[in-house]
């Protein structure tokens, strides 16, 4: 198995690709990366830029073609499983992260405890579900270890993190924004925590939480009290499914089948 990491979990959300890997190694996948690892092209193409997006994918084909290709990000997903095959008639045998923790739990090569006192809510990210129509593998990785609380805003009619298309590159305080929205939609079901899919989605809404708290704080030291568009947040991590498996898989003493 080949784990392409994607730009964002290999560059600034670390821990995505470190826990996946960590979960790979325990049950005893034999797995590579590249080291020299490129973007797969989505970003290019979502901006417009379509000829440089052919080119970086004609670049990445010679490490894909007959490998069994894992991606954290949903945009790498959508990208390699259907633009590579549109674009170069190359259909890629790809797979993403959440379908594979599913599998495993299924399989029980992952054994673990549900724990109900667990409350986490969902984030649909827009490559995976609406583009790609996966909405049910990272739920039901949910729901096996703990209590899946829906926001009123989801699947097909999940909001945007506010991170794709990239609006987070050209305008960060949009991208913001709409993140702080979603957030609002995560807090109305007293979750303790977000779960998403997609490294975007946790980069854009982790930022969100964090600009929320810190602004808010500010605001109080400063005892301004004049309205702005930050919010103050409960508490609320947010996490990459990922990080929140390996979390309560090493929580759990015997977690896993052949540990």
């Amino acid at each position: 198995m080949l784990y392409f990491r994607g730009c964002v979990a290999r560059e600034k959300e670390t821990n995505i690709s470190k826990s996946t890997e960590a979960i790979l190694r325990e049950v005893g996948i034999d797995f590579k990366t590249i080291s020299n690892e490129i973007c797969c092209g989505s970003v290019l193409m979502r901006t417009g830029f379509l000829e440089e997006a052919k080119d970086q994918m004609q670049k990445n084909i010679d490490n894909l073609k007959g490998q069994k290709v894992l991606v954290s990000c949903a945009g790498c997903y959508k990208t390699f499983k259907e633009d590579y095959k549109e674009i170069l008639g190359v259909e890629l045998d790809v797979i993403h992260t959440s379908q594979l923790f599913k599998d495993l739990i299924v399989e029980n090569k992952i054994i673990i405890k549900k724990s109900e006192s667990i409350k986490v809510t969902y984030h649909d990210p827009c490559h995976l579900g609406r583009h790609c129509y996966e909405y049910e593998s990272p739920r039901e990785v949910l729901k096996f270890i703990s209590s899946l609380v829906e926001m009123e805003n989801n699947r097909e009619n999940s909001r945007c993190c506010g991170s794709g298309g990239g609006v987070k590159s050209a305008f960060p305080e949009i991208a913001i924004n709409i993140a702080q929205e979603r957030l609002k939609d995560a807090e109305k079901t007293m979750a303790s925590l977000i779960i998403t899919s997609c490294p975007f989605c946790k980069l854009n809404l982790n930022q969100a939480y964090i600009a929320n708290n810190n602004n808010n704080n500010n605001n109080n030291n400063n005892n301004n009290k004049q309205n702005h568009k930050y919010y103050k947040s409960h508490d609320l991590e947010v996490l990459d499914l990922s990080e929140f498996l390996l979390k309560q898989i090493t929580s759990q003493s015997g977690g896993l089948k052949n540990e």
